[in-house]
């Protein structure tokens, strides 16, 4: 199977989305986190570095839930800021 190409914006998303977690997890240890969520702390260190940027959502899902995030509150702040365009006047 060949995997298409990342966006540019994918890849933003997922560095956006490693800092939000590596920010979520403060102290707590990697190996914690992976293990509260049933992943690899393998798995943990690719998403937070953006060497994972695609994670499947149920991962991102577990890894909210297991840093006491809410999906409503991660999501939206890994989506970038669309270019603003100023008007013509």
């Amino acid at each position: 199977m060949v995997r298409t190409p990342l966006t540019p914006e994918e890849h933003l998303r997922g560095e956006r989305l490693g800092r939000l977690l590596r920010e979520a997890r403060g102290p707590r240890s990697m190996v914690d986190i992976a293990r509260c969520a049933g992943i690899s702390a393998e798995t943990l260190r690719k998403i937070e570095t953006g060497r994972a940027p695609t994670p499947a959502f149920f991962t991102v899902a577990a890894l909210a839930g297991a840093l006491g995030l809410s999906m409503d509150e991660l999501l939206p702040r890994c989506v970038p800021e669309p270019d603003v365009v100023p008007l013509a006047g």
